[in-house]
């Protein structure tokens, strides 16, 4: 052999186990870091059962009008990113916290996570709690969630509230996803590592240093495991099923929707678009990103607190 040859394959077997040696050094701390997480993790809310498996809710404040919060597609812990926009609204509203399986403190499941069954079990645990009318508020793929849930019980929802919400037929969903590579990603502490390079995306103006390092801990439990891959896997088709439906013509409907996003300029348009469906419907502008519930929560609240004194917006 010669000697160039032989260099060359000598550099790749070192480099080989230093990949070798680092990835088995990542999966050990992951799965003991994952351990100790685990005992650290605070509880909140309360359990309701829906299918045999437990659904954690928080049910906070009181007043004339319900509100029922969904979140965006793979949040680690709903309760703990809504909490700025929860505490305001429950200063005089019932908020309800739905954290769907394989959110926050909810169990996993096998079940698919078609909108269709997404749908039926968020309902079922509102029905276990005994809520029969109530606003619907949602962030993100909620707005396609949302659509489904509203023309399936239109007896109990009497408005739909979106945060930067999903819309039918937006550019690029039907995307597939690398799902078995993530798992292996996650499985293997890469994710770890890069959640720690990450770590600073919550607000800490907004947010504790307490509550970043508990919805950090949720993110390591809860991205990437089943439940959130087989959902991840359903978005293409989800997106689909979703295409050329609108909310109920008579369900007031109120959008807060990014002001400027970059990553697709039609954005607003398509907003105003499916505002126009319906015989009430407001898009606002806010000059934010995504996650506008994260810094605008008192401008989402004073908002909606106008627009739903305005329709006379009650529960009864």
């Amino acid at each position: 052999m010669k000697k160039p040859v032989k260099r060359a394959l000598v550099t790749v077997a070192a480099i080989g186990a230093v990949v070798a040696v680092t990835l088995a050094t990542t999966s050990v701390v992951n799965a003991v870091a994952t351990g100790r997480e685990s005992d650290r993790i605070e509880s909140y809310g309360q359990k309701v059962t829906v299918d045999g498996r437990e659904m954690n809710v928080l049910v906070t404040g009181d007043g004339p009008v319900d509100v029922v919060l969904l979140p965006g597609f793979g949040t680690p812990s709903p309760v703990l990113d809504f909490e700025p926009l929860v505490s305001d609204l429950a200063q005089d509203h019932r908020v309800v916290v739905v954290e769907p399986f394989g959110y926050g403190l909810s169990d996993g499941t096998d079940v698919e996570r078609t909108t269709e069954n997404v749908v039926t079990e968020v309902h079922a645990a509102l029905q276990e709690l005994g809520l029969d009318r109530y606003v619907l508020m949602g962030h993100s793929i909620a707005g396609i969630y949302g659509i489904e849930y509203a023309a399936r019980y239109p007896d109990e929802v009497t408005a739909f509230v979106g945060i930067d919400t999903s819309v039918p037929g937006q550019p690029n969903m039907d995307t597939e996803f690398p799902t078995g590579l993530l798992a292996a990603a996650k499985n293997l502490g890469l994710l770890r590592v890069v959640t720690a390079f990450g770590d600073g995306a919550l607000d800490g103006s907004v947010y504790s240093d307490h509550a970043r390092e508990q919805m950090t801990m949720f993110t390591h439990r809860n991205s990437m495991r089943p439940t959130y891959l087989d959902e991840m896997e359903h978005i293409g088709s989800n997106f689909e099923r979703a295409l050329g439906t609108t909310f109920p013509a008579d369900l007031p409907l109120l959008l807060f929707v990014e002001a400027d996003n970059a990553n697709n300029p039609d954005w607003l348009a398509l907003h105003e678009e499916q505002a126009a469906t319906v015989d009430d419907g407001t898009v606002v502008p806010v000059p934010g990103e995504h996650y506008l519930h994260h810094t605008h929560a008192p401008d989402i609240a004073a908002g909606f607190r106008e627009w739903a004194a305005d329709r006379g917006l009650t529960t009864s």
